[in-house]
């Protein structure tokens, strides 16, 4: 029997689906570089780990992204307008390298590896923009923005994780306010000024990101708690009531 027809059920059998976990592995491929593998219910998904995770080279390029995102610069150089939209196929196409992008750092995630998931959802997120920027259609320009919340999220905690495992706390809690801000910055350019707030306030994503600072807080090291106060007493000098309120919560913690 050809490669082509060939039995995987013995594969399968000797690494069993677990239902409610995602397991994944790294394994050496035949061509002697490593391949990301996830044990699905039915089946066997195997990713490149590095560039597009099939392994194909769009227009030579390592992924469609990199393929586009020159084209663009060249046609802005030279003022091409036209050479710098996106047309409904080729956003389309956008995003089905997104998803596999997506089945590829959720598994990185699992594994610990959290470089590789924030430089995934960079690049994620540089599509999301990429199209908001530069589709033709108003459709393309705004589908993939729903999920920027949970993008922003999924960078964050990778870069929290990286710091935490570097011993660095204080990174880590910088990273997870920074996907705060960022999150509170897309809710209030896709909200009524009155809706921003309670929206933010309602997200899962946010929820998330507080529930990991709310446990990074307390083991910052104690000499930063001058500067912490130092910080508060700025924070209220400009009136900056908001931020005052979380350094507050930061001082408690830490006592």
């Amino acid at each position: 029997m050809d490669d082509h027809g060939r039995d995987i059920g013995e594969l399968l059998r000797e690494w069993p689906h677990e239902r409610g976990r995602i397991a994944a592995r790294i394994i050496e491929g035949a061509d002697g570089t490593p391949k990301l593998q996830v044990r699905l219910d039915l089946g066997l998904l195997q990713m490149e780990l590095d560039g597009r995770p099939d392994g194909h080279r769009p227009h030579g390029a390592p992924s469609l992204l990199d393929h586009l995102r020159r084209r663009i610069e060249d046609a802005e150089a030279a003022g091409d307008g036209a050479g710098a939209t996106l047309d409904p196929e080729t956003c389309r196409s956008l995003r089905e390298e997104a998803v596999q992008v997506y089945h590829r750092y959720v598994a990185l995630f699992s594994l610990g590896d959290w470089e590789r998931v924030v430089r995934d959802t960079t690049r994620n997120l540089e599509v999301i923009e990429l199209c908001r920027r530069h589709a033709e259609r108003e459709e393309d320009r705004l589908l993939l923005e729903q999920f920027r919340p949970a993008v922003v999220a999924m960078r964050a905690r990778a870069e929290a994780e990286a710091a935490v495992a570097r011993r660095a706390p204080r990174d880590a809690v910088a990273a997870l306010d920074a996907g705060l801000d960022e999150l509170r910055s897309f809710f209030e350019a896709h909200a009524a000024p009155e809706e921003a707030e309670p929206a933010f306030e309602a997200s899962g994503e946010v929820q998330l990101l507080r529930g990991m600072r709310d446990a990074l807080v307390p083991k910052l090291p104690a000499s930063q708690r001058a500067e912490l106060e130092e910080r508060l007493r700025a924070a209220l000098d400009a009136e900056n009531y908001e931020l005052a309120a979380i350094l507050r919560d930061e001082l408690r913690m830490m006592r």
